[in-house]
């Protein structure tokens, strides 16, 4: 049995790759701190495998380096990081101190302990604003917030370590992820969500009011257009990748979207129309560090990692509708 570390499993993302690699039959390690995970859904997810919990920190060298010192772990999923663009626009220093320093103390864990594979999740806030559309992994990267910027930074050093110390990696660019668990034990706790579909769906569901936040853009309707990937489909994706590296790929980005653009008002009006809800667009307060129109290439991905979405638009919502059925608060901190 392979057994993996997953850096902050105890996620949104993170505990669906958790589940889906305990399904497929992986020994499992948690690394997270808990500051933006959930204990909870560790405790669920154990009655899917074998599964362990390390509470830690990827800024505390020594937390990470403890772990790794198992000549039995064959790679790690590093999905730990702070994500919110506008809180990177208002405290950029936490963003390069948890993901850019904390991805450099795994990497140099990963080297003193001679373990060499590596999935990282990584965003496609690197690119900045679109020059051409659809974006492949040629388009130019100019982040356009601290985020972006913590990430690219993070991804540049996990290039380096593979070019000198022998590293074998895939670096997974994501677009908007949407969506929860198919059987509705897993999803996304965070109250308000950073993301656009789960907010809209509590909103349709009464469960907390849904507010317009993002600017003012030059769209057709004037607001952001991004690529929504279901977060099944998603994970599908390090599996598939994990399976690419042992097989003997080459290191490489993969771009991890659906190919097609939906704008803000398009999101909010389909979740209205399957929830069977009307939705008021009612302005909340603008966040910062946006951009007009992005959405994804995948046929890199598509081709080499042999995989592709399956979920469309309405799957996503239903899957989120469960989720918040279920659990209306998301999992307790």
């Amino acid at each position: 049995m392979k057994k993996i570390v997953v850096t902050g499993g105890a996620g949104y993302i993170g505990s669906h790759a958790v589940k889906l690699l305990l399904e497929k039959g992986f020994e499992v390690i948690v690394f997270d701190n808990l500051s933006r995970g959930y204990s909870d859904a560790v405790d669920v997810l154990k009655s899917y495998g074998k599964l362990g919990f390390v509470k830690g920190d990827m800024r505390n060298p020594d937390d990470i380096e403890a772990l790794l010192n198992d000549r039995s772990i064959d790679a790690v999923m590093h999905f730990a990081a702070l994500c919110l663009v506008n809180e990177s626009m208002e405290q950029p220093e936490l963003y390069f101190h948890n993901n850019t320093i904390g991805t450099y103390n795994l990497l140099e864990a990963m080297r003193k302990n001679d373990l060499k594979k590596l999935i990282f999740s990584s965003t496609c806030a690197v690119y900045g604003e679109s020059q051409y559309l659809p974006v492949d992994e040629l388009h130019p990267v100019q982040p356009m917030n601290p985020y972006g910027e913590s990430k690219l930074l993070s991804e540049k050093m996990i290039r380096w370590y593979g070019d000198i110390h022998g590293f074998s990696y895939a670096i997974l660019r994501y677009f908007n992820v949407c969506g929860a668990s198919s059987d509705g034990c897993i999803g996304d706790s965070k109250r308000p969500s950073q993301l656009l579909m789960q907010n809209a769906v509590r909103g349709a569901m009464n469960i907390e009011p849904f507010y317009l936040t993002c600017p003012q853009v030059d769209t057709p309707d004037g607001t952001p257009v991004r690529d929504y990937i279901d977060v099944e489909d998603l994970v599908n994706a390090h599996a598939a990748a994990l399976q690419y590296l042992d097989a003997g790929g080459l290191s490489d980005i993969f771009n991890l979207g659906n190919g097609t653009g939906y704008s803000v008002r398009q999101i909010v009006s389909k979740v209205g129309e399957v929830c069977g809800a009307t939705i008021p667009m009612v302005k909340g307060e603008t966040r910062k560090g946006e951009y007009a129109s992005i959405y994804a290439q995948p046929e890199k991905a598509n081709i080499t990692l042999n995989w592709k979405t399956e979920k469309d638009l309405e799957s996503s919502i239903r899957s989120l509708q469960k989720w918040y059925e279920g659990h209306p608060q998301g999992f307790a901190r």
